[in-house]
């Protein structure tokens, strides 16, 4: 028989055995209970914290013959049939793959036939924020008013993206970050059954680096078990197989930072490298040791150590680099490494701009903000207080122009909307005088939510392009050109302001060039 990974094996069956997520469970249950079961519901939360499990749970008390305290009993034959995938009372949607209009039709269509056993049809639909603005307009009069048979649960880690007309007509649920207590807690009732000997300071690690999702943290010690199988799991080895670092090695980073030694940073980046270290994952978890320095900083008499989850080893080193450091250069060197950590996403050298960084950190004189200035003066006060003149302890500083930093996109431009750059020209050339004259003036943007923006610096355009005709006429030029369906927005930005500073311009950051128009 094949092996079960740990996250299906020990995929909780019923509401006793969810973690973290009991404000739910109780509200779930008390609705069972009362019989005061809604027709649509929303489960918000990161990945791996229990919403497709709680929908199918709940998707099985509706439907089991004998319920017991709101919770399935797991033992008659609607629990065993929705258990095992068998039963036709459960439909389980991927909206990321399943997310067009036909799709939502075909769900249409399936409502109107009653349950052939039990009490529900429960369709989940999950990622439903992957769903079409078509398949969306489509769903929505049969999510407000389904028949008293069916239940929709909607799943998604994108709350943001599901439009209010869906939102209204569900209660919303949202899930939390499980913490790290409660996952390694998890793990240790897990492993216990399996007969697998773990360390408590190696399961706390893997809980930790599951940054609050269940199934992450149970994948991970998956992973961590098979490599040493039939040995005792070790802290030491959880830190070889996940490419991770020990703490000591941040503390080291901190105190070349300090002493401004590059040549015993770029020698410690050297080292990390040679071990195989995974750099983005090193900077992640270095702006968390920074974290607890600044949580430390904050507490004049230690009551956060409660809240920074390391050992007291550990915890006498956070508190020694704490004093040699003020909270403006804490805050400074996490703004830096939080910088560092996006771009290390999308760069192909990022040894290199690791050690860029950690040398922008360690000279001060190259930045201009307010922060990098404070830390210069800091430095130059420590150098007088240390009997080294102002005038040999500081250079000479240029004022500097100050200069807008441009707008940095935080996401992967989507190829089709790289397309509707590249062939601009051509998309706003078919459409009438009109709405030509006004397209050739807008500029090539993209939002938070992944939408194409067209800006303006005017506000009278912006607000015309958002009328339904103009809306509609520049959404099927798009739709037309691309070969589906490519949602946008319009804004408008300050003509006063360079463009790029208040819009990522994605002609610039494409490297295309096309004449305006007139």
């Amino acid at each position: 028989m094949s092996y079960t990974a740990l996250y299906r094996k020990f995929r909780p069956q019923n509401f006793e055995d969810v973690r973290g997520q009991e404000h739910i469970v109780t509200t779930l249950k008390n609705q069972l209970k009362a019989d005061r079961i809604g027709h649509a519901y929303l489960f918000c939360g990161t990945r791996g914290t229990g919403k497709t499990t709680i929908a199918k749970i709940f998707a099985k008390a509706v439907n089991c013959e004998n319920p017991q305290d709101g919770s399935p009993c797991g033992e008659c034959a609607m629990c065993r049939a929705i258990s095992a995938g068998t039963s036709m009372n459960v439909i389980e949607l991927d909206a990321a793959s399943n997310n067009g209009v036909e799709n939502v039709r075909t769900i249409i269509d399936e409502v109107a036939y009653p349950p052939v056993e039990g009490r529900f049809k429960v369709y989940i639909l999950d990622e439903a924020h992957m769903l079409t603005e078509g398949a969306r307009n489509a769903l929505l009069k049969t999510l407000e008013e389904p028949p008293k048979y069916v239940i929709f649960i909607l799943a998604t880690t994108e709350a943001p993206r599901i439009p209010i007309t869906i939102m209204s007509r569900c209660q919303r649920y949202d899930f939390k970050r499980i913490s790290i207590e409660t996952i390694a807690g998890r793990m240790r009732e897990l492993t216990d059954a399996e007969g697998v000997d773990v360390e408590e300071k190696a399961l706390t690690y893997v809980a930790k680096a599951a940054d609050g999702s269940m199934r992450d943290g149970l994948s991970l010690l998956d992973q961590c078990i098979a490599f040493h199988i039939g040995e005792t799991l070790t802290y030491e080895k959880v830190l070889e197989i996940l490419g991770a670092v020990d703490t000591e090695v941040f503390s080291r980073l901190t105190r070349c930072i300090l002493a401004d030694d590059i040549i015993g940073g770029m020698v410690l980046v050297e080292e990390i490298v040679m071990q195989g270290r995974d750099l983005s994952q090193f900077v992640m978890e270095y702006i968390w040791y920074l974290r607890n320095l600044m949580l430390l900083k904050a507490s004049d008499h230690g009551d956060m150590e409660d809240l920074l989850n390391v050992s007291a080893e550990h915890l006498l080193l956070l508190k020694e680099e704490a004093k040699q450091l003020e909270m403006g250069t804490i805050l400074r060197y996490i703004d830096i490494f939080t910088e560092l950590s996006g771009r290390l996403r999308f760069a192909g050298q990022k040894r290199i701009m690791l050690e860029m960084y950690l040398i922008r950190l360690m000279r001060p004189q190259m930045d201009e903000d307010r922060q990098a200035v404070l830390e210069r003066v800091r430095r130059v006060e420590k150098q007088v207080e240390q009997g080294i003149p102002a005038a040999a302890a500081s250079q000479p500083v240029m004022a500097a122009k100050p200069v807008e930093e441009k707008v940095r996109l935080e996401r992967a431009v989507p190829e089709d909307i790289k397309q509707i750059v590249k062939e601009w020209p051509m998309i706003r050339g078919k459409a009438d005088h009109l709405l030509r004259s006004m397209l050739n003036k807008a500029k090539l943007s993209m939002g938070e939510n992944g939408k194409l923006l067209l800006c303006f610096d005017d506000r009278f355009q912006a607000d015309s392009l958002r009328e339904t005709g103009m809306k509609e006429q520049v959404q099927s030029l798009l739709n037309e050109h691309i070969g589906k369906e490519v949602p946008f927005e319009a804004a408008a930005y300050d003509k006063s302001r360079e463009f790029d500073a208040q819009y990522a311009d994605l002609a610039e950051i494409l490297h295309i060039k096309y004449e305006v128009e007139d």
